[in-house]
């Protein structure tokens, strides 16, 4: 059976962006990888296997077209409306809180936050198939 082991998003600033994955989720450097043209940054935390690749392209100057297709990466908290207020306070600006009700049950509590470059990530509450 096949792993999910990482992520790719292409950044524009290097700093900027670990630095705000950092704050935002508490992840880290776990790799870095240098090429003649281009950077593999590999974060993680203690909480998953999983990792977030950022790729620095070296020369580039102007931001990326994210286009129509992009969707969104997603991580779990304990509790959202906690962390939104945390990513408040670090000057974040975290978007507001979302209930999402199916048949009358709760199927969602989330808030959408953007990284330096533009990608949406979704932050969701721990709950139901969010765990």
């Amino acid at each position: 059976m096949a792993k999910m082991i990482h992520s790719m998003i292409r950044v524009l600033d290097e700093a900027r962006s670990v630095e705000f994955y950092e704050r935002a989720f508490g992840l880290s450097v776990a790799d870095r990888v240098d090429f003649e043209t281009f950077t593999l940054i590999y974060m993680s935390n203690a909480e998953t296997g999983f990792e977030l690749e950022l790729t620095v392209n070296k020369g580039r100057t102007a931001p990326y077209d994210l286009g129509n297709a992009y969707g969104h990466l997603a991580v779990s908290v304990e509790e959202v409306a906690v962390e939104r207020e945390r990513l408040s306070k670090l000057g974040l600006n975290p978007g507001d809180l979302v209930e999402l009700n199916r048949d009358g049950k709760l199927f969602g509590l989330f808030f959408f936050i953007s990284d330096p470059d533009g990608y949406k990530i979704e932050v969701l509450q721990r709950h139901g198939r969010f765990l």
